[in-house]
């Protein structure tokens, strides 16, 4: 088992350990890192757009004030 988080609590069957307990922020942060990499796999393969394409459609939009 890797070095145990300070404040996960891990439950142990038989000298293994088979689940943890978190806290609710920690599991909330760590559910929303697993939907941001799955966002991120999913969209591997779609084409990037220049940074100054970006800054020109945001200033067309007024969304930019720089």
């Amino acid at each position: 088992m890797k070095t145990p988080h300070p404040n996960a609590e891990y439950i142990v069957k038989n000298g293994k350990a088979t689940a943890v307990v978190l806290p609710i922020a920690e599991y909330q942060e760590l559910i929303e890192e697993l939907h941001d990499l799955a966002v991120l796999a999913r969209r591997k393969d779609e084409p990037t757009i220049p940074l100054a394409e970006v800054k020109r459609r945001l200033k067309a939009n007024a969304g930019l004030r720089r």
